[in-house]
């Protein structure tokens, strides 16, 4: 089975205008380094219903994709996401998942109706989430889509909880990395034979005095990154090209 790539999805309108700020992202990415794994994409959008069933359907197509969604799923008229979910990925209608109304009106009660009942309304075959803060269930679809309240309160222990289960063996991640007096293009050609399992990053930056570029190389694999860099090492060895080396780091 192909490596589950990541990708999270953050709704709400007040997040593009900055009235609020995104804190999603920042806690997904160090999360899921915890367990030596990336994001593959993030998208920040706003409460359009078209283009959450749009971004979600895009995600669906990827290959192993596992998507947390942030926001959208209360009862107000501007909360999208449980028909977008319904629509991008089952066949559009939303039905009382009985479990989850019994939670919510166990919880609030008299409070519970007209309104927040609705929460109650998820696409069919919806599993829940449970909530550590107000109990009001969110939910996952085929343990891949998972869709959490926009409150990283709320939310961000639900994703910790995920990851505990989705993988629940910590990996290395091995990084090398280095700083060299020059232009990137020195190292096109090396660039050009990294293997498929190595990641490798460059990132230039022109000072006062001349180019410089960070080099960046990694992988599961400690041999195959380590040999991998060490063709930039001789491409700088050869050209007599300064450059300095940063520590290696393992993310477990």
């Amino acid at each position: 089975m192909s490596e589950p790539r990541f990708f999270a999805l953050i709704i709400g309108t007040e997040i593009l205008n900055r009235r609020r700020a995104d804190k999603h992202f920042d806690f997904v990415t160090k999360a899921l380094a915890q367990k030596g794994h990336k994001l593959s994409g993030s998208f920040i959008i706003e409460d359009d219903p078209v283009l959450i069933i749009q971004t979600i359907k895009f995600i669906a197509l990827q290959s192993n994709p596992v998507l947390f969604s942030f926001g959208g799923i209360g009862s107000t008229p501007d909360d999208y996401t449980r028909k977008c979910a319904a629509i991008a990925l089952r066949d559009g209608t939303l039905t009382i998942h009985e479990e989850a109304k019994e939670i919510i009106v166990d919880t609030l009660g008299e409070k519970a109706y007209p309104y927040s009942v609705r929460m109650a309304e998820l696409p069919k075959g919806a599993t829940l989430l449970k909530n550590p803060v107000n109990k009001i269930p969110a939910f996952a679809l085929d343990e891949r889509y998972y869709f959490m309240p926009g409150f990283p309160e709320m939310s961000h222990p639900m994703v910790e909880k995920i990851l505990m289960k989705l993988i629940p063996n910590k990996r290395t991640y091995y990084r090398h990395t280095l700083t060299a007096l020059c232009k990137e293009n020195v190292f096109i050609e090396v660039m050009e034979k990294m293997p498929k399992e190595v990641e490798f990053s460059s990132l230039p930056k022109l000072y006062s005095d001349g180019w410089r570029v960070s080099i960046s190389v990694a992988s599961t694999n400690k041999k195959l990154v380590f040999e991998s860099f060490n063709m930039y090492i001789d491409v700088l060895e050869k050209k007599k090209i300064v450059y300095s080396l940063h520590d290696e780091h393992n993310v477990s």
